[in-house]
């Protein structure tokens, strides 16, 4: 009876230590993008940088926070708010973020443009 407990107690260690690890990289690539994309949008000034902030929560409805779980929709609000030169921006968040993550990863566009959500997804499913 003892050793039933004992192991379903380390069974049960195991599936917490697996979730802990989910939510540690998840977190961990959360702050990453939120840090890439908040030193984007700093670089264009203090005043930038909150209208920015304010556009995407009231009119798109993403808030700093929600902004790694919702990549396609501050993909496309980016879009709206800068037209062509939202590319420029994203790609100076992808910039940031892959010096934030290392020279250690690697990504293969699945075609021969960069797109920004798969670099995105890429980045995530890389860090450990």
């Amino acid at each position: 009876m003892l050793s039933e407990m004992q192991n379903d107690t380390d069974e049960c260690a195991l599936q917490m230590s697996g979730l802990e690890s989910l939510v540690v990289h998840n977190h961990s690539f959360e702050k990453l993008l939120r840090d890439a994309v908040d030193e984007v949008f700093s670089s264009l000034g203090d005043s930038a940088r909150e209208a920015m902030y304010l556009s995407l929560a009231e009119t798109f409805n993403i808030s700093k926070r929600d902004i790694p779980r919702k990549i396609e929709e501050f993909s496309d609000a980016i879009e709206k708010m800068f037209g062509l030169g939202g590319k420029l921006i994203e790609i100076q968040i992808m910039k940031r973020l892959y010096r934030k993550v290392g020279p250690s990863f690697e990504y293969s566009p699945k075609q021969d443009a960069l797109v920004f959500t798969e670099y995105l997804e890429a980045v995530k499913s890389s860090i450990p």
